[in-house]
């Protein structure tokens, strides 16, 4: 199961499409049999049978299961404009991205350690370098909260330190409860 951190980047990446996937069941599994290269293959990915499959290929079948409708209709979207996502995270990692996050947060500092027991709502422009660095944290398969390390760091450089013009004794900023994040880029 993916984490917040990832699934704020899939929303922010849904964003960027600039054609609507295909909203019909046929042209959905079209779509994926096309990427995957056969009806097994999109059987397995979704946890049906391959006859299922040809049969919502057909058309003869109009709609399937809840379960399997959120299943295909996720798939279809995690693989729909590929070029376009990663454009739009070469020019992320190029100017930077915005975080929007209700949480709580943790720190060090020379005085020591606490936990902020409130939430704090933040709007952070984070400089192109953790923007990189997320994307390819995430595309190495690293956790949520390595991917939340590197948030948080940036926090603490632009939002908490001020890019060096205050609280140079805080070592250490950690997100301990997030209520949501959203990513624009």
């Amino acid at each position: 199961m993916a984490g917040e951190i990832e699934d704020a980047i899939e929303r922010a990446d849904r964003e960027s499409f600039t054609k609507e996937p295909p909203k019909t069941l046929k042209g959905q599994i079209g779509f994926l049999i096309k990427q995957l290269g056969s009806a097994k293959a999109v059987a397995q990915e979704l946890g049906v049978t391959a006859d299922s499959v040809n049969r919502y290929r057909r058309g003869a079948r109009k709609h399937a299961r809840a379960d399997v409708a959120a299943k295909i209709d996720d798939a279809v979207k995690s693989r729909w404009q590929p070029q376009v996502r990663k454009r739009r995270r070469k020019q992320a990692a190029a100017t930077g991205i915005t975080v929007e996050t209700r949480a709580r947060f943790g720190y060090e500092s020379s005085a020591g350690s606490s936990d902020d027991g409130r939430f704090r709502r933040l709007t952070v422009r984070l400089p192109a370098a953790y923007a990189q660095r997320l994307f390819d944290a995430r595309d190495a398969g690293q956790s949520d909260q390595d991917l939340r390390g590197i948030i948080a760091e940036g926090f603490k450089e632009v939002y908490f330190q001020d890019n060096g013009g205050r609280a140079m004794g805080l070592s250490n900023v950690e997100i301990n409860d997030i209520d949501y994040l959203d990513l624009d880029y």
